[in-house]
């Protein structure tokens, strides 16, 4: 861990994300980056890369600066601190990329700093591919170690994931708070499975809403509130001349609105079908707009 210089927080709520395998639709890493930016976070810390990744499966990224120099990027995970401002509490957020490497060691770098700051709780925030659809509410699943929000999670008609299998860092670091005896609190939020990897603010606004509900955050959410339902607009409007894909699409939206959060099978046609809509669609927008 290099830490610049640890800030002085009032039991901050540690708010941390990874991108690749636990952020489909990229949707908690936005709802993060988003955070640092309305909060005017101040970077503070990062690990350094070089134990906790192979650079032949994670690289490092060049991009050109300016038309000529190239800056080389590696994988980071860094931490931001807020100090809080009226009712909005103190937090420190986590922009992180999956390790390779030692992810016990990882997990033992995040507590530490946790405790360095006193924190009050980690939350972690994935995002996972379901057969939701994206003209409803975001399905949100999720657990907590203290009652309190526990119960705020069922009041919230929030439950319990029932997945087993493989698991990403996400679920390692939450696993580790509990070993630890870190409160911690864990929620996932399903980004429709055909729209593939396309980046859904609609997903991260559902994960922003649940746990400013949740943790009594106070988040100004009225700018991504505005992008995702434009999100909405666009991706209905790419699918409009699809007779195919709207009657699934109705057909998914009926059988969420007779039976909300559980699961429908899958019966789409192939994935690409609706992305190349939406691309087409988004394409002709840009074309538009020039």
């Amino acid at each position: 861990m290099e830490i610049e210089q640890l800030p002085e927080l009032d039991r901050p709520n540690v708010i941390a994300c990874f991108q690749g395998w636990n952020d489909a639709g990229q949707a908690a890493t936005t709802a993060v980056r988003y955070l640092v930016e309305a909060w005017s976070a101040k970077k503070f810390a990062q690990i350094d890369p070089d134990e906790y990744y192979s650079f032949t499966d994670t690289r490092p990224t060049i991009r050109i600066v300016e038309g000529s120099s190239r800056e080389l990027t590696w994988p980071g995970n860094e931490f931001f601190a807020f100090k809080g401002s009226g009712n909005t509490p103190a937090a420190v957020m986590m922009i992180g990329q999956e390790p390779n490497l030692k992810w016990r060691a990882f997990c033992g770098e995040v507590l530490n700093l946790a405790r360095a700051v006193n924190a009050r709780r980690i939350v972690t925030l994935g995002a996972l591919i379901t057969e939701s659809v994206h003209t409803r509410p975001v399905p949100i699943t999720g657990f907590s170690t203290e009652s309190i929000i526990q119960n705020k999670f069922i009041a919230k008609s929030i439950t319990r994931s029932s997945y087993e299998g493989p698991t990403g860092i996400v679920g390692v670091l939450h696993s580790a708070c509990i070993d630890a005896e870190m409160p911690t609190a864990s929620l996932w939020a399903g980004t429709p499975y055909y729209l593939g990897s396309t980046p859904n603010p609609k997903t991260a606004f559902g994960l922003l809403e649940s746990i400013d509900d949740l943790f009594d955050l106070n988040i100004n959410l009225n700018e991504l509130k505005v992008v995702a339902e434009e999100f909405e607009r666009q991706v209905s409007m790419a699918v409009h001349d699809n007779a195919e894909i709207q009657e699934r699409i109705q057909s998914l939206e009926q059988a969420f609105d007779s039976s909300p959060g559980q699961q429908v099978p899958p019966q789409f046609p192939p994935t690409g079908a609706l992305i190349d809509d939406l691309e087409q669609f988004l394409k002709r927008q840009r074309e538009e707009g020039t």
